[in-house]
């Protein structure tokens, strides 16, 4: 598949998430979990844009939850994550999507429309950002890297802060962007060495799966088994060399 027109598409969603009025329309879906104009605005363009080029492939989306695919091929969509950052005007949120096949993970765009940076990686091709090759930290420990953390699982607050705490102890110092594909492709450009938490959904993580992966690292569970891209999980994704120091600190 040639990633180009898709990477075109995703990059036309820049208009609707800066739009500052459509992100003041929110509602609360659960405590701290936030729906927006944005994010359905966002979730109908790609998917009818996608859809008349790959009419074959189905979709999954975070606005339509998890649900049984009844097909070996879909798309695998998180329209806006950031959500509560969108809302605040804090400038941490991203379009995420990959394409699921046979259950694995073979494309993969995280865009960031305010920075104007576009990850993309294709199953064997290798990661990039804005067309330029990029690869995870050369980072052999945790105290040469900075490490990026997710708060999903608010009634585990005390126990994440604690895996948290030994962290940064270990390390240079600790991030939380507010997102995970973000913090996933930030892992694969080599601006921090990993990053954990407690529970994501495929959304969440499939696109930045693949980035940190063709760009030499390391995504598992917090056992260190596979991902499978169709189930929530604990998440771990490293340059690799630091994978098992930092599962460490998280059991």
């Amino acid at each position: 598949m040639d990633i180009q027109p898709i990477i075109a598409l995703v990059k036309e969603t820049k208009c609707i998430i800066t739009n500052r009025e459509m992100a003041t329309h929110v509602k609360e879906k659960a405590v701290a979990d936030y729906v927006t104009q944005v994010d359905v605005a966002v979730q109908n363009f790609l998917k009818e844009e996608l859809h008349k080029i790959h009419p074959e492939i189905q979709f999954l989306g975070e606005e339509t939850g998890l649900q049984k695919m009844n097909t070996n091929s879909y798309w695998i969509l998180y329209p806006v994550d950031g959500t509560t950052n969108l809302i605040h005007d804090y400038h941490h949120s991203v379009v995420s999507l990959a394409l699921c096949q046979q259950n694995e993970i073979v494309l993969g765009i995280v865009y960031d429309p305010y920075h104007d940076e576009l990850f993309s990686a294709v199953k064997g091709e290798g990661s990039f950002l804005n067309g330029k090759p990029i690869h995870v930290s050369s980072a052999n420990f945790l105290s040469e890297t900075i490490i990026g953390i997710g708060t999903a699982k608010r009634e585990l607050a005390k126990e994440n802060f604690s895996r948290f705490l030994k962290v940064y102890e270990r390390s240079q110092d600790i991030r939380r962007l507010g997102s995970a594909a973000l913090e996933l492709a930030y892992t694969a450009c080599g601006r921090q060495g990993g990053y954990f938490e407690i529970y994501l959904n495929p959304w969440d993580y499939a696109a930045g799966m693949l980035l940190v992966k063709e760009a030499g690292g390391t995504v598992t569970d917090w056992s260190g088994n596979a991902l499978n891209p169709a189930q929530g999980s604990q998440v771990i994704g490293t340059n690799g060399k630091v994978h098992e120091e930092l599962l460490k600190q998280l059991l």
